[in-house]
């Protein structure tokens, strides 16, 4: 392993690949025993007609996947870590366009059947996503000081800035 791949992984909080893995495992097989199986959570599914869901998923779900496009394209430009701090493209816009993109998944997969349980589980999937990137912000705050202080006052952790 070269250096640079050390760094990398540096960046990252322990076991992120692992916990990255998990959490969409866990997160669908309790979404389908809930919404197709067991039906323990889903009565908001009577108030919102299924259409509406369908719309809005495939709305939601195509922003998460232009984000994670767009993301790809800007963070893997080239094939190792960046040693300059990438405030370009939608980077410019939303400091973690790769999890909010994942994140929007979860929504998505959420609009389709509105299952209690799921939103409870997705509360604390976005808790540890948070957390992640909190652990990554410190890093990124070591690496590049003051350069990634101004970045973060002028670019929102979650939220893009869209103007």
């Amino acid at each position: 392993m070269n250096e640079k791949d050390n760094t990398h992984d540096s960046r990252e909080i322990p076991h992120s690949h692992l916990l990255q893995t998990l959490l969409p495992i866990i997160f669908i097989v309790i979404w389908i025993l809930d919404s197709w199986i067991l039906l323990l959570s889903v009565w908001l599914n009577e108030f919102v007609p299924s259409i509406l869901r369908l719309i809005l998923f495939i709305t939601v779900l195509g922003l998460a996947l232009i984000i994670l496009f767009l993301s790809h394209k800007t963070l893997f430009e080239h094939n190792e870590p960046s040693d300059t701090l990438i405030t370009s493209g939608i980077l410019s816009r939303v400091r973690n366009p790769l999890y909010l993109g994942i994140l929007l998944i979860y929504v998505a997969v959420l609009l389709l059947s509105i299952s209690i349980i799921s939103i409870i589980l997705f509360i604390i999937i976005l808790f540890v996503y948070n957390k992640m990137v909190n652990y990554e912000e410190k890093k990124l705050e070591k690496m590049f000081g003051n350069e990634y202080l101004e970045y973060k006052k002028k670019v929102p952790k979650w939220i893009p800035k869209l103007f």
